[in-house]
């Protein structure tokens, strides 16, 4: 049977290596866990701003490391602030 030969890498393709990004630390709980807030307030307008981006899409659960209960809440939240002209739908 003939032994099939493996190409060895070019020197190029070795120095294409990835560079490892530096990871942002996230924390344990929740914002709104750590404060132990019930639910999240359409009114407090400084905190659910910072929870969307410019373009005023709300981030996800791994962005905003809300937990599933507050996201939930924290949703309800931002759609209600929308409606009642208290923040932009978009930006």
């Amino acid at each position: 049977m003939p032994r099939i030969m493996k190409k060895k890498p070019s020197k190029s393709t070795m120095l294409k290596k990835k560079k490892k990004r530096a990871r942002i630390h996230e924390q344990a709980k929740c914002r709104f866990c750590r404060d132990k807030t019930r639910e999240v307030d359409y009114k407090d307008i400084p905190v659910l701003s910072k929870l969307i981006t410019s373009q005023g899409k709300m981030f996800s659960r791994n962005r905003s490391g809300n937990c599933a209960f507050h996201q939930r809440s924290f949703k309800s939240a931002i759609k209600r602030a929308r409606f009642l002209a208290l923040m932009p739908y978009m930006a």
